[in-house]
């Protein structure tokens, strides 16, 4: 074999192991890419718009000191959506004005990610404090009537409101009202009996 040949053959080599070294990442990328192809879309946000909140006829679970209220919300869309943390929880006097301070948030029980289907509904525990053993000369409590909650779902700004009536400060400071964690499903009695318990210890 002559010298011509054997170069012939040698650049035919070389040309087949760069032809290949083109093919081998361009076939594992495109393998890739298929093995990474994106989930499912999860379902969006809650918006206020797509609830409806609102309390279990009849009172609540009352204790030395107050009462343990479960707040529903129901997911009145077409749609799934989820929710995640705490509801806002505010007291309205009849002319519409906030009484008082906020509900604080009870973490009591972690948050979690919840998808409400179309008509399913999470709830939150919300204890109501006697407010006629709140308030002191410097933070007076001033207790009057409330003619409605404010609730601001978990993941939106927009309230809705529910007309329940029960005793509140009209004085910011003292805190009456406390929230916690939207939990999944309806509130059971089951809820209130370990609140209770929670409550008494």
């Amino acid at each position: 074999m002559n010298l011509t040949t054997r170069a012939a053959r040698r650049v035919v080599a070389a040309t087949a192991m760069i032809a290949a070294a083109i093919l081998v990442p361009t076939a594992a990328l495109a393998t890739s890419g298929r093995s990474a192809a994106p989930a499912s879309t999860a379902a969006p946000k809650c918006a206020t718009a797509a609830l409806t909140a609102w309390m279990p006829a009849g009172p609540g679970n009352g204790y030395a000191g107050g009462a343990v209220y479960e707040l529903e919300i129901s997911n009145t869309s077409a749609r799934a959506c989820t929710l995640y943390g705490f509801p806002g929880v505010s007291a309205l006097g009849s002319n519409g004005h906030q009484l008082g301070s906020p509900a604080s948030w009870d973490h009591a029980h972690p948050s979690q990610l919840l998808t409400l289907s179309p008509g399913a509904t999470a709830h939150a525990v919300l204890r109501i404090v006697d407010v006629s053993v709140l308030g002191n000369p410097k933070q007076p409590c001033n207790p009057t009537k409330a003619a409605a909650l404010r609730i601001i779902p978990p993941n939106d700004r927009t309230s809705i409101e529910i007309p329940f009536s029960f005793n509140a400060c009209a004085t910011p400071g003292p805190i009456y009202l406390s929230v916690r964690t939207t939990q999944s499903g309806a509130g059971r009695s089951e809820e209130h009996t370990s609140e209770l318990q929670s409550l008494r210890h």
